[in-house]
C-alpha cells in the first residue's frame, strides 16, 4: 500500500462515484473526481496522478479508453485500472492491450479492488525505485562497466583515470570473480592504444606444454600438430594491450621467458630464432598473493616487480555491501535489454537478502543470481524467495560461510523436494501400500521404506 498516492477516479454514475471516493479515502489515498471523459482527460492534463480508476463506459463525450490514451501520454509509467460492465469482456481486453494494467468487472468486491490498487500501486513505485537507482549509477557509481561508491572502489577508479594515460605495467589483484578483466578493459579503452585490440589470455587455462605457443605463437613444425605458423597472443596485440589473467599459475620457465619480452621488448616464436619487437602493454591479473608465492619460491621475485609498477587491488564484495544494490540494478537491466523487455524491479526483501548474502563469488555470483531471478521470477519483481540464496550472512569482517556450501545446500533441498513429491505422489497411486510402489517406481522394498522414512513420509513400515 502507497498511503498518501494520489489516484483520479473517473466514473459518469453519481452514487458510484462518490462510493468509490468514500471507499479510497479511508485508505489514506488522495483522492480527485472526475464525471466524464473530458473533466478526467483535463485533470491528468493539469497534473499527474500515481493511479487512474477509470469506468469504461462513461456515456457521451468519451470513454475509458479516452482517459487511458490521455493517462499514458501524460505519465506512462502511472498504472490506468478500467472498471467494466458485465460482459464487457472484448473491451476490458483492448483496454489491457492498450496499456491498462488490470481491470474489474462490476460488480466487484471492495477488499478485492483495495488490493488491485495497493499492488499496482506497489510495482510502480519499485520501478520508479529501480529506475531511480539506475539513473543514480550511471551517475554517481560508475567507471564502465565498474559500478562502486565505497572508499575501496574509488581508490580504484582514481589509480585506472592515473595510469590509463601511461604505458606502465599495472598488476590488478582481487578474488575470482571480483572484475579483475572489467579494470584491464577500463585502464586500456582510456588509454591512446584504445583503437587498438586489447588481447586476454588466461594462463591457469592452458597446459603447460602450450602456454609458450600461445604467448609468442609458433613456426610450422615446431612440434607435433603444429601444420602451420601461428601467431600468438603477444603479436596479436601490436599497438594494444595484453592481459595476462592470472599469471600467478604461469609455469616458472615460461615466466623467465615473459620478464624477457618485459625487458627486451622482443620475443620469438617457438621452433624459431629470429627475434619480433613488441610494443604491447602488459597487464597482469592473479587472485594470488605474488609477494608471498616469490617468497616461497613458486613465483619469480624479478618478474613481480617487474610487473608491479602500479598496483590495483579489488576488494571483494562482501567488503563493499553498499555497491550490491547498485550492481544488481546493473545486471537486471543490462539482462532486460538483451531480452528487449522491462527489468524487473526489486522487492525491499529482495534486497535486504542481497545485503545480508556473502558473495563468496563476488561480482560474477550477483550476476548469475541476478539474471537467473529475473528470467524465473513468477511476478512483477524479484522477491527474496526468487534469488535461491542459501544465505551465508556478512559477520564482521569476514563472512560465515564455507566452500561449497550455497549450492550444495541449495541442490541438497531441491532433490529432496522433488523426491517426497515424487514418492508421495506414487505412494498415493498405490494405497499406500509399499510393496506395490517400490514395484512401480523400481526400487526394492526395503530401499523405498529407508527413504520414506529420510523423507518424513512414513513413520514404520506398512504392508
Amino acid at each position: 500500500m502507497s498511503p498518501g498516492a494520489s489516484i483520479l477516479i473517473v466514473e459518469d454514475e453519481a452514487a458510484m462515484r462518490l462510493a468509490l471516493s468514500g471507499l479510497l479515502k479511508k485508505e489514506g489515498y488522495s483522492v480527485t473526481l472526475a464525471s466524464s471523459a473530458k473533466e478526467g482527460i483535463d485533470a491528468i492534463e493539469d497534473g499527474a496522478f500515481d493511479l487512474v480508476l477509470t469506468d469504461l463506459n462513461l456515456g457521451k463525450g468519451g470513454s475509458g479508453l479516452d482517459v487511458l490514451a490521455a493517462s499514458r501520454r501524460a505519465r506512462e509509467e502511472s498504472p490506468v485500472i478500467v472498471i467494466t460492465a458485465h460482459g464487457s469482456e472484448r473491451a476490458a481486453v483492448e483496454a489491457m492491450q492498450k496499456g491498462a494494467s488490470h481491470y474489474v468487472p462490476k460488480p466487484f468486491d471492495n477488499d478485492e479492488l483495495k488490493l488491485v490498487i495497493a499492488r499496482e500501486l506497489d510495482r510502480t513505485r519499485l520501478a520508479r525505485e529501480h529506475r531511480l537507482l539506475l539513473e543514480r549509477v550511471a551517475r554517481d557509481q560508475g567507471l564502465g562497466a565498474l559500478v562502486g561508491s565505497g572508499p575501496a572502489m574509488r581508490r580504484v577508479f582514481d589509480t585506472i583515470a592515473r595510469v590509463a594515460e601511461t604505458d606502465l605495467g599495472v598488476l590488478i589483484r582481487g578474488e575470482s570473480g571480483t572484475g579483475k578483466e572489467l579494470v584491464a578493459r577500463a585502464i586500456h579503452d582510456r588509454s591512446p592504444r584504445r583503437a587498438r585490440p586489447l588481447v586476454a589470455v588466461n594462463c591457469a587455462a592452458i597446459s603447460a606444454d602450450l602456454v609458450e605457443s600461445e604467448l609468442f605463437g609458433h613456426e610450422k613444425g615446431a612440434f607435433t600438430g603444429a601444420d602451420a605458423r601461428r601467431i600468438g597472443r603477444f603479436e596479436a596485440a601490436a599497438g594494444g594491450t595484453i592481459l595476462l589473467d592470472e599469471i600467478g599459475d604461469m609455469p616458472l620457465g615460461t615466466q623467465a621467458k615473459v620478464l624477457r619480452v618485459l625487458e627486451a621488448r622482443t620475443f620469438e616464436r617457438v621452433g624459431s630464432t629470429t627475434p619480433i619487437r613488441t610494443d604491447a602493454r602488459v597487464i597482469a591479473a592473479t587472485h594470488r598473493d605474488l609477494a608471498d608465492e616469490a617468497k616461497n619460491g613458486r613465483f619469480r621475485g624479478d618478474l613481480y616487480y617487474r610487473l608491479r609498477v602500479v598496483e590495483v587491488v579489488l576488494p571483494p564484495l562482501r567488503e563493499r555491501p553498499e555497491d550490491v544494490a547498485s550492481l544488481a540494478a546493473r545486471f537486471a537491466q543490462e539482462l532486460a535489454a538483451r531480452l528487449h523487455r522491462a527489468p524487473l524491479p526489486f522487492s525491499p526483501g529482495a534486497l535486504a537478502a542481497l545485503a545480508r548474502h556473502a558473495w563468496p563469488g563476488n561480482v560474477r555470483e550477483l550476476k548469475h543470481v541476478v539474471e537467473q531471478a529475473s528470467v524465473l521470477a513468477p511476478g512483477d519483481a524479484i522477491e527474496e524467495c526468487d534469488l535461491g540464496l542459501a544465505h551465508a550472512a556478512i559477520e564482521g569482517d569476514g563472512a560465515r560461510w564455507h566452500p561449497g556450501a550455497q549450492h550444495a545446500e541449495a541442490r541438497r533441498a531441491a532433490i529432496e523436494r522433488f523426491e517426497r513429491r515424487w514418492v508421495g505422489d506414487a505412494l498415493a497411486a498405490h494405497g499406500g501400500n509399499v510393496s506395490r510402489t517400490a514395484t512401480a517406481i523400481g526400487m526394492t522394498r526395503q530401499s523405498l521404506s529407508q527413504k520414506l522414512r529420510e523423507l518424513g513420509l512414513r513413520d514404520k513400515e506398512e504392508e
